[in-house]
């Protein structure tokens, strides 16, 4: 008699973990105009009218804001894109990247 092995063959799963994110921070500075940071939080970051209004308002008054939580690469591709629109007009704004 042969022997025949009925048990069943068990899959493995692999978990996968979420990337860590990282907060893009808006920091105040009293050179750029407050239009220019709305239209950069809107082109960029894609916040609506009133969202970048409030996080301008809140990065003025407090020093320091979260403008948005991203993945790492993201996260430093935006704030770099936004630095980079300021400095071609000549403006010294500036935004930071820290884990969340």
């Amino acid at each position: 008699m042969s022997e025949i092995d009925f048990k069943p063959k068990l899959k493995q799963k692999t978990k996968v973990q979420r990337p860590k994110l990282y907060k893009v921070m808006l920091l105040n500075d009293d050179y750029t105009p407050r239009e220019f940071v709305v239209l950069i939080l809107k082109a960029e970051f894609r916040l609506d009218e009133s969202q970048a209004e409030v996080v301008m308002m809140t990065a003025h008054q407090k020093g320091i804001c979260v403008v948005s939580v991203y993945p790492r690469d993201v996260s430093e591709t935006k704030a770099t894109r936004a630095i980079d629109a300021a400095v071609q007009l000549g403006y010294p704004l500036q935004f930071t990247v820290e884990p969340e």
